[in-house]
């Protein structure tokens, strides 16, 4: 086969680099690997099955199962096959989602005998403030970066793995320990499990941070899905794991407590977590009196 396969996260970011003109296969890798139910390293059967339900239900059942399932075969399947390729590149961002993400390949790569692949981490860009990832480059940009990849390490393959198992089996004392871990050999998971600490229900409120962000904004008088947006986005930690599609889930979960703390008013019952096929301009979110304790969902 030989040529260079470049493996990143994010449909935006594997359109960006295909304009660069850098040479090579785009590789775009899809899943949530930091939430729902999976093993570590390489999955099964009846894993990638607890994937696509989840990931369904995630979208809920904007993207179908069966269409999720043929996506993460297809995947792994072109992993398994990337042994083919003189180099690996792998183009991933700092925030949560891709941290998770880049563990995951690294620990897979290992068990197909994958020992070789470089690696490019982007944290910042000059003059792009606040820097979210790759998504936000313009193709020169991004060409720019390809000089500083750097090899992957043993190091960081072997505790790749240490940190998929983390996020896999979704210990608290191991994801306590690497939120506390310095000098470790991929430097920007500490803060990628960092957030996704901050996720978990709050014991006082039962809400993540999301969530709590999103009520405040509410709260405060953002009434449509696009100034809810913004504000979260401002409210937030760069560098941001979640897109749109997320905050919809988010803001639905709200309205979907018992009793519900928020109100959504438009095209259909909940705002759309996937294609946008009703205007999101013609939605409206208020926020409704909270007569009993938050955490009662």
């Amino acid at each position: 086969m030989g040529g260079t396969l470049h493996i990143t996260s994010g449909d935006c970011a594997g359109s960006i680099l295909a304009k660069t003109g850098i040479a090579g296969d785009v590789f775009v890798w899809h899943d949530i690997l930091y939430n729902g139910p999976r093993k570590s390293g390489w999955p099964d059967d009846d894993t990638l099955y607890a994937r696509a339900r989840f990931l369904e239900q995630e979208t809920a059942g904007g993207l179908d199962r069966q269409s999720i399932l043929s996506t993460l075969k297809n995947q792994y399947q072109k992993l398994a096959a990337a042994t083919g390729y003189d180099r690996i590149v792998l183009w991933f961002d700092a925030c949560l989602f891709d941290q998770s993400m880049l563990a995951h390949i690294l620990a897979c790569m290992l068990l197909q005998g994958i020992y070789k692949a470089d690696l490019l981490c982007v944290s910042a860009f000059p003059g792009i403030v606040p820097f979210n990832g790759l998504g936000q480059l313009q193709p020169s940009q991004m060409a720019s970066l390809y000089d500083l990849r750097r090899p992957v390490t043993d190091a960081q393959f072997r505790f790749a793995e240490d940190v998929d198992k983390a996020f896999a089996s979704q210990d608290p004392i191991l994801l306590t320990d690497l939120s506390r871990r310095a000098d470790v050999p991929l430097p920007w998971i500490p803060a990628a499990v960092t957030r996704w600490r901050q996720e978990l229900p709050d014991p006082s409120t039962g809400l993540g941070r999301l969530e709590s962000l999103a009520l405040e904004a509410i709260r405060g008088g953002c009434a449509t899905p696009t100034e809810i947006f913004s504000t979260v986005a401002d409210a937030d930690t760069p560098p941001q794991f979640w897109g749109d599609i997320t905050l919809w889930a988010k803001i639905n979960a709200l309205a979907d407590r018992k009793p519900p703390l928020v109100r959504i008013e438009g095209p259909a019952p909940r705002l759309p977590q996937w294609e946008n096929v009703a205007d999101l301009k013609r939605y409206r979110i208020t926020s409704l009196p909270n007569n009993a304790n938050v955490a009662d969902a």
